[in-house]
Parts: C-alpha cells; structure tokens; sequence
C-alpha cells in the first residue's frame, strides 16, 4: 500500500475487488479536499492541479482506490485548465453516468472500482477518440514510469 493513504485500508493499486463504503466511512479515510471532490461531485478551481501541465511518462490512478486510470501519454494540452485524457487505461477502469447538473447535459466519468466522481467526457477531443476526460486533479494519483519498473523488479527479486 503506498504510504499516503495510511488510513484508507481500500487503497490498492493491484486490487480488482469493487469498493462500497457509506458517505460516513469514506469521510473517516479520505482527506476533505479529495471527499468534496470524490464523493460529493465537487470540481476544483481550475488551472490549480499540479497535473494540470505535467509531461511525466506514468500512470495516473484514483486517488481513492488505487484504480489504474490513465497512460500518460493519453494526456494532452486542452486548455481547459483541468489535466485531459483522450482514453482510459481499460474500459472497466471508468464508469459513465448521465449527469444533468447546472442545466448542462453531460457525462460524468466515475472510477469504476469504487464509483468515486472524477470529472466528465466531453466530445471535443483529439484522435484516436474523439473525446476529452476532463478529470480533477485531487482525486488523481500518479507514479512516475521508471519508479513503477523498480519496484515491479523488487517484487520479482524477492
């Protein structure tokens, strides 16, 4: 388990099992930042995620979960101040949901192991898809390519 979610005991990057906490317990593991965004549908200012102009070779997961979300190299520049995907890592890894908010007809992308709110898809993106995954940064972790090949050779070596 990756030492920044010591109190979340769902946290698990290799973890296929769904997760279904109540409001209450999801409260007690996650910081308040990532709850607003996760489980109450909030939206960070943007232009504010430290992912937003990241150009890192990785993997972007659910700050939630550990859920594997996005490659890298998925992400582009969209200027709509939220980091950008043109495709999720695998078509389990999102869920889509109708989302008819602030009067606006949408789809709203959520983390398909433990339905936590991520952001939307939008139909104005680049090839191969067509789409943009417009995603919050709070509820998105990331590990740099080279430290997840480390630590796969460490795990082989034991």
């Amino acid at each position: 388990m990756d030492t920044t979610h010591k109190k979340n005991e769902v946290y698990s990057r290799e973890s296929k099992e769904k997760v279904n906490l109540s409001d209450s317990e999801w409260k007690k593991i996650l910081p308040s930042d990532v709850y607003y965004i996760a489980r109450e549908k909030g939206t960070e200012r943007p232009w504010t995620s430290k992912y937003e102009e990241s150009k890192e070779v990785g993997t972007y997961y659910c700050a939630v979960c550990g859920n594997p979300l996005f490659k890298s190299d998925t992400k582009f520049e969209s200027g709509c101040g939220w980091p950008s995907f043109y495709e999720p890592i695998s078509k389990t890894s999102i869920i889509y949901t109708p989302d008819n908010t602030h009067g606006m007809e949408r789809t709203e992308v959520q983390c398909g192991r433990c339905k936590s709110h991520l952001g939307h898809v939008f139909e104005d993106g680049p090839p191969p898809t067509g789409l943009r995954y417009c995603i919050n940064g709070v509820v998105l972790d990331f590990e740099k390519a080279k430290d997840a090949e480390k630590k796969y050779n460490e795990k082989k070596g034991e």
